[in-house]
């Protein structure tokens, strides 16, 4: 559901006259972080104007308790709060016509028994057109962000994104169409969020995080009957993209980045014994020098070995020679929608 945003009138009037720039927003709620891209068409793809992240923590207490808790919730209405804010001045600045927006939310909500609830308080405090999208177009949203690194990679793509909730994997066709086309999806209901919930500490000892591995290759293990993935990696001609915080943590690690760098990591191809190196790296850390490590930091290092550990069994069943890392996720693939769905739509998004 993509709304015309129009929170309230802004103090200079939005018109809709030929020759005002178009502008476009997405608003992911996921179990762990609120993020929010602002951007307009431009030749080549898309000119990000503003953008917006914080750690929420929605899924907070969720795994024990099904629900949604109060504190969880004000976090997540107070950052949604901000982007409505920040979406209702691009709608007023005096160059632009109005803002074409969507705002989603997914497994935390999807999930609890009041997440229903909790989007129509949202939605009656900020104004913002919030939804509930199910696992697969989350999955679809993911291939979407991801389409412009896929151009003449191979003929199937093996796609997936570690969430704090959940983990999509998409299964995708590169040579039916000039589009991406999935031709399978699974969401598995473990995400970082839950597994450190679930497991405590349990990631940092050895025999802990390799009964994790083990438990969620069994989880894995259907959908690999049903198109057996690994018969086609032997076959070639498979690329396996990663677009998480997990797999950018290992991509920075294993380039050995001083500071994170978005456009260092966002399309990089990583060996099998480079990401092996990296995942070694990182759970020889511990919690105190991941806590320092400039690629992650105090605020996200309790996710940083769940993730590891869903990446790990992945990376274990579904062994194809190289790893692209995407530093690119749910936002980008509605903009990307967005503006392709426009009138004059006859522009390549290359983003």
């Amino acid at each position: 559901m993509a709304s015309q945003f129009s929170l309230a009138q802004p103090t200079r009037p939005v018109l809709t006259r030929r020759g005002r720039r178009a502008i476009f927003g997405s608003i992911d709620l996921g179990t762990n972080n609120c993020r929010m891209l602002i951007g307009t068409p431009a030749a080549q793809g898309m000119y990000i104007l503003d953008s917006f992240s914080r750690v929420v923590r929605l899924g907070e207490g969720l795994y024990e308790t099904g629900r949604l808790s109060a504190s969880a919730m004000d976090r997540a209405i107070g950052s949604l709060s901000v982007c409505a804010e920040r979406a209702r001045r691009w709608a007023g600045d005096e160059g632009n016509g109005p803002i074409k927006l969507r705002a989603i939310a997914t497994e935390a909500c999807r999930q609890a028994e009041n997440g229903e609830e909790f989007i129509r308080r949202a939605r009656d405090v900020t104004g913002l057109p919030l939804e509930i999208i199910n696992a697969r177009e989350e999955a679809e949203l993911a291939v979407e962000s991801c389409a412009p690194l896929l151009r003449k990679a191979g003929r199937r793509a093996l796609l997936f994104d570690i969430g704090g909730g959940s983990t999509e994997i998409a299964w995708v066709r590169l040579d039916g169409g000039p589009r991406p086309e999935l031709i399978g999806y699974l969401s598995l209901p473990v995400g970082v969020v839950t597994l450190s919930e679930r497991c405590v500490g349990s990631c940092y000892q050895s025999e802990g995080f390799s009964q994790l591995v083990e438990d969620i290759v069994t989880m894995l293990g259907p959908f690999e009957g049903t198109h057996r993935i690994s018969e086609e990696i032997r076959h070639g001609g498979v690329v396996m993209v990663g677009t998480s915080g997990t797999v950018t943590t290992l991509a920075g690690v294993s380039l050995k980045l001083e500071r994170y760098r978005r456009g260092v990591v966002d399309g990089v191809s990583l060996t099998r014994r480079a990401v092996d190196d990296a995942l070694a790296e990182v759970r020889a850390l511990g919690r105190e020098g991941l806590s320092r490590h400039p690629c992650v930091g105090l605020e996200r290092v309790e996710f940083v070995l769940p993730g590891c550990a869903i990446f790990a069994a992945i990376h274990e069943l579904w062994q194809a020679p190289q790893l692209m890392v995407a530093d690119r996720g749910l936002r980008e693939g509605m903009l990307m929608r967005l503006m392709r769905d426009m009138p004059s739509q006859k522009r390549r998004l290359n983003a």
